[in-house]
């Protein structure tokens, strides 16, 4: 049995004091049978690490750069995060790839950066609307996959997750229908039997895009979905909680 995973990627939203109550309201309401992660901006890292001490409650980060120190002005190594308490960190965000021009080479640098950090990198991979009507999701996902895979091996996965996240739900009020989403980790989980069925089985692939309390549990409840990497829902308590405990009863 897969634990499930709930990750909170905030964005660049919110205030300390804000990031502060809800990181506080989250975490003293957590269920303890799902693994929950929150993706703060970098500059509250300090500050919600003291206020997840002694909790279950995982800290993530967002970013993180290709290389471990050097002249990288504006840059923020793994070693960092991990000293500020950090577990977990996105890689390849799809706001990373299309704004940032982040390829799939560097997505992969940055996947092997993490984990030499001690870092448990979430890869995010996803097919905009005009992949998606071309027919060529699977294509897309399998040359971002395969560009992590071909670098840091199967075996890699072991200690990672995996987020599929089209970019044509984020933050656009589309979700992939349970049927969709379902397919999609189907195939990323196929893909990744073809090296290790053994890992295939263990990975833990979440889905993100526009997953909200109310269609939290049906997309939760397809066979290959094992959590949720959650956006604008994750600024509000209640509704975030709500998506935990539908990953809850999903198990």
């Amino acid at each position: 049995m897969r634990t499930p995973i709930v990750a909170g990627n905030w964005k660049m939203h919110g205030r300390l004091e804000m990031a502060r109550t809800l990181t506080a309201d989250i975490a003293l309401s957590a269920p303890a049978d799902v693994e929950v992660v929150l993706c703060p901006p970098y500059p509250y890292l300090g500050v919600l690490a003291e206020v997840l001490e002694n909790r279950s409650v995982a800290l993530g980060a967002q970013n993180l750069a290709s290389e471990a120190e050097g002249a990288y002005t504006g840059e923020v190594a793994g070693e960092m995060l991990a000293e500020f308490g950090c577990r977990y960190v996105l890689v390849g965000h799809s706001e990373r790839r299309s704004l940032f021009g982040e390829t799939d080479d560097e997505v992969a640098a940055k996947f092997c950066r993490a984990q030499a950090a001690g870092l448990q990198p979430v890869l995010c991979l996803g097919e905009s609307q005009a992949e998606r009507e071309a027919g060529d999701t699977e294509a897309v996902i399998a040359r971002q996959l395969d560009a992590v895979l071909s670098r840091a091996g199967v075996a890699a996965l072991t200690t990672a997750v995996i987020a599929y996240e089209p970019v044509w739900a984020i933050g656009t009020g589309l979700t992939a229908s349970p049927a969709q989403a379902q397919a999609v980790h189907a195939f990323i989980r196929a893909r990744v039997a073809q090296q290790s069925p053994e890992v295939a089985a263990g990975v833990r692939i979440l889905y993100g895009g526009s997953v909200k309390a109310d269609n939290a549990a049906s997309l939760l409840a397809e066979p290959d979905i094992d959590g949720g990497l959650i956006g604008g829902a994750s600024l509000d308590a209640d509704s975030f909680l709500a998506i935990c405990q539908a990953a809850t009863t999903a198990q």
